[in-house]
């Protein structure tokens, strides 16, 4: 009997072999690469942590991370204690930076509590708090890590972005707007929580007072810094209480 496979019996059977192959591959990659992808993840929140406190491999201009192979040594060396806050209750963990900060703002809005996870960390005798926070740029999501000391004055930040503009928006993991936040008050003249607005007409551009609660925005970036702005505002607020009791104590 002649085969014929020129049938469109043969092109479907073909279409869904391959489908099907091919899918298994991926799956089969997917599963294998899947520890590998983890502990990236994992050693690089360490990094983004270590960064905001000022454990870095910085050079005179640009932002450089610690190695992948010194990150969980040097995690374990700087930071003292992993601490989440849930409905004013704190307690340690020590896997407290795996928390998922996307999915936490989700149970927010969905009226659930909300974990708060916060590193203290120890350098030079200086003690550093460290928070993450999320938010949204132009284009996507944007986060970072900052860096507070007892009077939540920015001791350090780390900000990244899944997709902004490259040479505008994308300029805020750069080290000329990171180091903007170095030394700036969280807190205005009242005591009260201000966060920093990320300022086009700040008449500040040098970044010399640190008490106006403004840095110096991103010419072209409008979008993405007022969503920086909004970022710090949002979640680092959520702490402010831990921070009043701490004085407190």
């Amino acid at each position: 009997m002649e085969n014929r496979t020129d049938k469109n019996s043969y092109t479907i059977i073909f279409a869904v072999a391959m489908v099907l192959i091919v899918g298994s591959l991926l799956a089969f990659t997917a599963s294998s690469l899947k520890p590998t992808i983890t502990e990236n993840q994992r050693i690089e929140k360490q990094q983004n942590i270590l960064y905001a406190m000022g454990v870095n491999e910085n050079d005179e201009s640009s932002a450089n991370f610690v190695s992948t192979d010194v990150a969980p040594e040097l995690f374990e060396k700087y930071i003292q204690k992993q601490l989440v806050i849930e409905n004013g209750k704190i307690s340690e963990n020590d896997e407290a930076y795996l928390i998922d900060v996307k999915k936490q703002q989700a149970n927010e809005k969905a009226g659930q509590p909300r974990k708060l996870p916060l590193f203290i960390g120890e350098k030079d005798g200086q003690t550093f708090y460290i928070a993450p926070i999320r938010g949204k740029g132009l284009w996507d999501a944007i986060w970072a890590y900052i860096s507070m000391d007892e009077n939540m004055v920015v001791q350090g930040a780390f900000f990244d972005h899944a997709g902004e503009t490259p040479g505008l928006g994308a300029n805020i993991k750069q080290r000329f707007f990171m180091d903007d936040f170095i030394g700036e008050h969280l807190l205005n003249d009242a005591g009260n929580f201000a966060g920093i607005d990320v300022a086009k007409g700040n008449a500040d551009p040098k970044n010399l007072d640190k008490t106006d609660n403004e840095v110096d925005a991103i010419a072209g970036a409008t979008i993405t810094g007022n969503g920086v702005a909004a970022m710090i505002k949002s979640d680092l607020k959520l702490y402010e209480s831990y921070f009043k009791n701490l004085k407190n104590n």
